[in-house]
C-alpha cells in the first residue's frame, strides 16, 4: 500500500523533520525523493525554487519535456492548495516559508500507468510581517 500513495509519502516528508522521520524507514525508502526549502512573496520564485532541487537532484530527466511538464503542473496544483485558490502572494501583500518534497513513484498496481509525481508544501504563509502568518498546505499529483 504504501508504495500506491506518493501524494501521502510527500505530505508527510515535507510535514516531518529528521527527527521524526525515522519512524517512517521503509515508507520513504521505497520511492524516490527530493527535498527543500524555499521562502518569497515571488511565486516564480518558489517555481523556480522546487523545478532546481528537482532537476540538481535527478529526479527528474530535464531532457524530457513530458518530465518536467509534469513536474510543472504538479507544483502549480500543490500552490492552489497554499494559497487557497489565489494564485498571487507578493501582489497581495503575502510571503510563504515552506518545506516542500517531491515523490516519484508508480502509485497504480498496473506497471502500464506508469510514473508519476507528487509535490507537497508545508509553511506558513501571510502577512510579511513575523508572527503573523498560520500554517499551509499544499499537494500536487501528476502523471509523467
Amino acid at each position: 500500500m504504501t508504495k500506491r500513495r506518493i501524494g501521502k509519502i510527500a505530505i508527510l516528508f515535507a510535514m516531518l523533520n529528521e527527527q521524526e522521520r525515522v519512524a517512517f524507514p521503509k515508507l520513504f525508502q521505497e520511492v524516490q525523493i527530493c527535498e527543500g526549502k524555499v521562502g518569497s512573496m515571488d511565486m516564480q520564485k518558489v517555481i523556480s525554487a522546487v523545478e532546481t532541487a528537482v532537476k540538481r537532484s535527478g529526479l527528474i530527466n530535464e531532457g524530457i519535456y513530458r518530465e518536467t511538464h509534469a513536474l510543472y503542473h504538479a507544483i502549480l496544483e500543490a500552490l492552489e492548495g497554499v494559497m487557497r485558490g489565489q494564485w498571487a502572494i507578493g501582489d497581495m501583500m503575502r510571503t510563504v516559508g515552506l518545506r516542500f518534497a517531491v515523490v516519484r513513484g508508480k502509485p497504480y498496481s498496473n506497471e502500464a500507468e506508469g510514473e508519476w509525481l507528487a509535490v507537497a508544501f508545508y509553511g506558513t504563509i501571510g502577512a510579511p510581517i513575523k508572527g503573523l502568518e498560520h500554517e499551509a498546505i499544499g499537494l500536487g499529483v501528476n502523471h509523467i
